[in-house]
């Protein structure tokens, strides 16, 4: 078990240096696979407990969107048939969107209902 962030940090570069052979990630018999497993198992618990994964939120979620497809305020308007600035109040938290938009939102950005929701 890892104890505080002074170990977490040792135990991670150890695992940068085992990771430098190949043989230590595809072999199970090479020396160094034992260690990695066993580290790297350490280091997955340890973030769990102090480094949780926030679960997205819309506002993110929509920005990512987003850039992957490209699309810009004036266009994620016109996909969802609202004005541009309805548009800026979802991107900035300062408007909720209806629960039609919110369903439209989910459809053409595929973003899991969940998170257009906010159910945790």
């Amino acid at each position: 078990m890892i104890h505080n962030e002074k170990e977490y940090k040792a135990i991670a570069e150890r695992i940068e240096i085992l990771l430098q052979d190949p043989g230590n990630i595809e072999n199970e018999e090479a020396q160094g696979y034992v260690e990695l497993n066993i580290l790297s198992n350490l280091v997955a618990d340890y973030e769990e407990k102090y480094m949780p994964i926030k679960k997205p939120t819309l506002i993110d979620t929509m920005k990512l969107r987003m850039y992957e497809r490209g699309l810009n305020q004036k266009k994620l308007s016109e996909l969802l048939g609202v004005s541009t600035s309805r548009v800026s109040e979802y991107l900035t938290g300062k408007s909720e969107p209806t629960l039609t938009i919110a369903r439209d939102i989910s459809q053409k950005l595929d973003i899991d209902p969940v998170i257009v929701l906010g159910i945790k």
